[in-house]
């Protein structure tokens, strides 16, 4: 059983190069066949038509109904001409038949001449005697031992009405039957060394073929061990090489994921270990009355907003099972963005008074309609907005625009502050991704609001993009269809 995709592959080009030549065995040799036979029937026709003129010419008044008498008063021309046209090809006997099938006079191919006591049989006779011209391929028993060709031509007498005798052209298909045989050794002897050759190339290409795709499923058991550091030699630039590049592509992604996926396990780990710690030491202290009475309303404010945070870590993490699962469904209706964009802005009016920052907000018009999920859209809004409030700097300004585009609207958030490295850009809408990754300057998220935000973007169809100048700027934009 043939389990390596070398070996069929092998085998596969192998029965390909054998089944054609094959077929180009039996087309040729059938070529040759039938151009030899016809070949031969013109021989024979020819030869046995000038026979039968010669002896009609030779025929006298008294002998016009006696053929064998004719052929004997005639021997020494007869024999001569015989020989003459006998040696113009090779392998040809001429027979002088008399109506009864009597062979009176005879030429073999060896050149020997003289009377037969063979008989033609009677079926021939029958046909010939009525002046019919036959071009059989038969074995005239009694006469020759092996198959022959033959083809006959009627002596008539004066009138040309009536058939004294017959004349017998006939060749062994021995001969043709040789060249056969050498054509056929002569191909499959050639056959064998182009099948050779072909399977050396074949094996040469197969194994560069093949080769990469080994190389794949030893990195791909690496893969499954955990070590995705391993690559595939990319060589040349084919179909092949666009998998081993693509498979390579595939193991950086599966390697970055994996360090996403540790440093996300990581980050939450600490996002709920951290509040879990604070609130756990406020209530124990609050109960043990470490803390005074005047100040507890302070520390149960702090465990009430580490509550919250832990809400909000919770609720993402369901956000994204669900949109995985399939499970999150967003009815789209039409909504005023432009209501809901200045809502969320004034939501934020204490950290934007804290970081004295200048506002703006563009939009064509008073009211723009979307047909969006209004939640979903809301989720997303005021996500951009929590981080451009969060990373911005202090001072600076912080714009939310809304413009039409035809039947689309795009949604921008701008902030001036800390941007966005350009080697992060890539990946700032994938899971388990944070930029942040000293934590310096956000402490209160898991990094899972961009991956949500693209995510339901997705689910509409619809674009959301990043553009950032590390130090600069920061601009995520998203695209929203606008209700007729």
């Amino acid at each position: 059983m043939l389990k390596s995709v070398f070996a069929k592959y092998i085998l596969t080009f192998m029965l390909i190069i054998f089944i054609s030549f094959l077929v180009l065995v039996v087309v040729v040799t059938s070529m040759v066949n039938n151009y030899a036979v016809s070949v031969k029937e013109e021989v024979l026709a020819n030869t046995a038509a000038g026979v039968a003129e010669f002896l009609e010419a030779r025929t006298t008044s008294m002998l016009k109904t006696d053929f064998a008498r004719m052929v004997e008063g005639s021997r020494e021309d007869v024999d001569s001409m015989l020989r003459s046209l006998a040696a113009t090809d090779d392998g040809i006997s001429i027979l002088l038949v008399d109506h009864r099938g009597e062979i009176v006079r005879m030429i073999s191919e060896t050149g020997e001449t003289g009377p037969s006591d063979a008989v033609i049989p009677r079926n021939v006779m029958n046909e010939v005697n009525n002046g019919v011209r036959l071009s059989e391929f038969e074995a005239l028993e009694g006469v020759f031992d092996t198959p022959h060709f033959f083809y006959t031509a009627p002596v008539f007498v004066e009138d040309e009405v009536s058939v004294c005798g017959t004349v017998f052209a006939c060749a062994a298909t021995a001969t043709q039957d040789d060249l056969l045989g050498v054509m056929i050794r002569t191909i499959i002897i050639a056959s064998l060394w182009i099948m050779l050759l072909a399977l050396i190339v074949v094996y040469l290409i197969t194994l560069r073929v093949i080769g990469p795709l080994k190389d794949m499923s030893r990195m791909a058991k690496e893969f499954a061990a955990g070590r995705y550091d391993a690559h595939v030699e990319v060589r040349g630039n084919d179909e092949v090489a666009e998998l081993a590049e693509a498979f390579n592509n595939m193991a950086d992604s599966l390697s970055r994921l994996e360090v996403m996926r540790n440093t996300f396990v990581a980050n939450v780990s600490h996002d709920l270990r951290t509040p879990m710690t604070t609130i756990s030491g406020f209530i124990d202290n609050i109960l043990s009355g470490a803390i005074p009475a005047e100040k507890r309303d302070y520390y149960l404010k702090l465990i009430r907003t580490e509550v919250q945070r832990l809400a909000r870590l919770v609720s993402s993490l369901l956000d994204i099972s669900r949109i995985q699962a399939g499970e999150r469904r967003f009815d789209r209706h039409p909504f005023d963005i432009c209501e809901m964009a200045r809502r969320i802005l004034i939501s934020f009016e204490a950290k934007i008074e804290e970081k004295r920052l200048e506002i703006g907000f563009v939009c064509d018009e008073e009211r723009i309609y979307a047909v969006a999920d209004h939640d979903a859209i809301y989720q997303i809004l005021y996500n951009l907005c929590d981080n451009a409030v969060k990373f911005s700097r202090e001072g600076g300004a912080l714009t939310v625009s809304l413009h039409e585009d035809g039947e689309k609207l795009t949604v921008s958030v701008y902030n001036e502050g800390e941007g966005i490295a350009e080697s992060d850009l890539p990946f700032v809408f994938e899971r388990f991704y944070k930029g942040d990754k000293s934590r310096g300057l956000d402490k209160s998220g898991a990094g899972l609001g961009l991956f949500i935000a693209k995510t339901i973007m997705d689910a509409h169809n619809e674009r959301i993009w990043v553009e950032s100048e590390q130090g600069v700027y920061c601009r995520f934009s998203f695209t929203l269809p606008m209700a007729q």
